[in-house]
């Protein structure tokens, strides 16, 4: 039925797509689509307003409209089949998906000295590596360091492998493009049972890269799980801005 009620309205021109707003909503009303942060269905909004405090660039705000009126109990269905949904996709994935078959491999050049300007050998450990398509329980997960990459990354950052991803497990995904619930609760499935020792969380300076370091966080506060994590910003061009923990 519809009433005449407090709700969120998004501003399409402001919202950069950087997912902030969703993790912040515990009723999963709002969802990024097509690069823009969208309400899922007007029920699943309580009108609360938890997500504008999230949201750098002030496009959220509270306004009253006819809406349907919030419930609970469609909320906690939609919460359930999108998290029975998320357990589908990942149990599927392995084996339906070549692109997504586990593989862990080491390289007879990773270990020898790479110079400045010199790309090197691959570092790289395993695979899958998209934040979507690796397992919770992958073997190469347990006792990792992890460095969580947006995946704009390697193309700016030329020595990627050498300064970064040398020594560790790779999980990379876009927060602006794919689903941020779902990346928060992979996150707080691999804490759980990874053992994870280290986070290294590597971004591009543009705001829709800013939510990806938010994510792990509220994964590791999903989870319980309290793990090191540095904060990586990288400029367009290619170079280190900034570094902190």
């Amino acid at each position: 039925m519809k009433v005449k009620r407090k709700i969120i309205e998004i501003n399409e021109e402001l919202c950069d797509g950087c997912g902030q707003c969703v993790t912040s909503c515990a009723e999963g009303a709002l969802q990024i689509i097509d690069g823009k942060a969208k309400v899922v269905s007007d029920n699943f909004c309580d009108g609360l307003g938890a997500c504008i405090g999230e949201c750098p660039t002030g496009a959220l705000k509270i306004i009253e409209r006819e809406a349907d009126e919030f419930d609970v109990e469609a909320v906690e269905r939609h919460l359930h089949d999108k998290q029975k949904k998320e357990a589908v996709t990942e149990a599927a994935s392995p084996c339906g998906c070549p692109s997504a078959a586990i593989q862990s491999f080491t390289c007879e050049e990773a270990n020898k000295p790479s110079f400045i300007g010199e790309a090197g050998s691959s570092t790289l450990s395993h695979w899958p590596i998209q934040i979507k398509l690796v397992p919770a329980n992958a073997s190469f997960l347990k006792g990792a360091d992890l460095l969580v990459l947006a995946d704009c990354v390697p193309v700016s950052f030329p020595t990627l492998h050498r300064d970064f991803l040398k020594g560790k497990v790779v999980m990379m995904g876009c927060p602006k493009f794919d689903d941020v619930q779902e990346y928060i609760d992979k996150f707080a499935d691999v804490f759980k049972t990874a053992g994870i020792k280290s986070v290294t969380a590597v971004i591009m300076e543009v705001p829709c890269c800013s939510g990806l370091p938010m994510i792990v966080k509220k994964g590791m506060e999903k989870s319980g799980v309290n793990v090191p994590m540095e904060k990586v910003v990288i400029s367009t061009k290619g170079k280190v801005l900034s570094r902190k923990l």
